[in-house]
């Protein structure tokens, strides 16, 4: 039995998206307290994901792990565009994980309350498994300003030996084609996913990413999650503390592997934020003023 039904995408006069209908759910998750805040935004801005960690009860993560054993929950069938929210039923366990009210409000405020399921994946990772993935990111071809999000999903506890995925923070910026990054082995300021049970991972669709060996006795698990933005990502998470947050701090900070690059990096995160808070003179320590200063005044005779 597979999660999603797979046919050609529905041309977009026909896709039920509606408007009011995005809206009047968005201001129910905002209501509720469940959208991001503005910090947490310009967290994912400048290191390229964020992690929640147990997020999905025992009880669900338990019926996850039972739907991969016994054919349940499988990979998908390939890319297509449907609704996220008419792709995995109600009732099916990776269904129930995706619409856990919190989760709901994580999903909206990144890609909207009505984003497109792109594909899914169960990865597996056998016991005893001696090698690496070789770094890589998955969307080569997609240059586009703003982004889509792949989620991680841990339905056991990941340990140390175990494994788990290998994040390069601030990498979605790098553009790289598919395996390009291969020859590399480490980078400083690397994140290991130890995590528990449960634990969500939203990683910006062009992050770097790597499987790690397992060396334990115990099979390693991830669903993986890709979706589409459906509505412009402009303020989609709780902005009322967008003037009071301490945003230049966080997206005027380094990463450990920048090195002298990191000025590039900040002109990257700038560019994105100015997007997302739909304000194009917003700026950070004048980085892009700077390069955008071009005098019109002429001094005549």
């Amino acid at each position: 039995m597979t999660t999603a039904t797979v046919h050609a995408p529905l041309p977009v006069s026909e896709k039920p998206y509606l408007p009011e209908r995005m809206a009047a759910e968005w201001r129910r998750l905002r209501a509720a307290g469940l959208l991001l805040d503005t910090e947490r935004m310009a967290r994912f801005v400048a290191d390229g994901f964020l992690r929640f960690e147990s997020i999905v009860p025992d009880e669900l993560n338990r019926a996850v792990l039972a739907g991969i054993a016994d054919g349940t929950v499988t990979g998908g069938g390939g890319y297509h565009g449907d609704p996220l929210w008419s792709t995995f039923a109600e009732d099916h366990p990776i269904g129930k994980v995706f619409r856990l009210p919190a989760v709901r409000g994580i999903i909206a405020s990144l890609v909207g309350p009505e984003p497109q399921y792109d594909h899914h994946a169960v990865h597996v990772v056998q016991a005893r498994t001696g090698y690496a993935q070789m770094w890589h990111a998955d969307a080569a071809i997609d240059a586009k300003p703003h982004f889509d999000i792949q989620i991680m999903y841990y339905p056991h506890a990941v340990t140390r030996p175990m494994g788990g995925t290998l994040i390069l923070p601030g990498s979605q910026f790098r553009m790289i084609h598919e395996a390009e990054a291969a020859r590399y082995q480490n980078f400083r300021g690397q994140v290991h996913t130890v995590c528990p049970a449960g634990t969500l991972q939203i990683v910006h669709h062009n992050i770097w990413h790597c499987a790690q060996p397992n060396s334990t006795d115990t099979t390693r698990y991830m669903f993986k999650l890709r979706l589409n933005p459906t509505v412009r990502q402009q303020r989609l998470w709780n902005a009322g503390d967008l003037a009071s947050a301490k945003i230049h701090g966080i997206l005027n900070t380094a990463q450990p592997w920048h090195g002298s690059d990191s000025r590039l990096e900040y002109i990257n995160r700038i560019k994105l934020w100015r997007l997302l808070i739909g304000d194009p003179t917003w700026d950070d320590s004048l980085w892009l003023g700077r390069i955008e200063n071009d005098p019109q005044t002429l001094i005549s005779e």
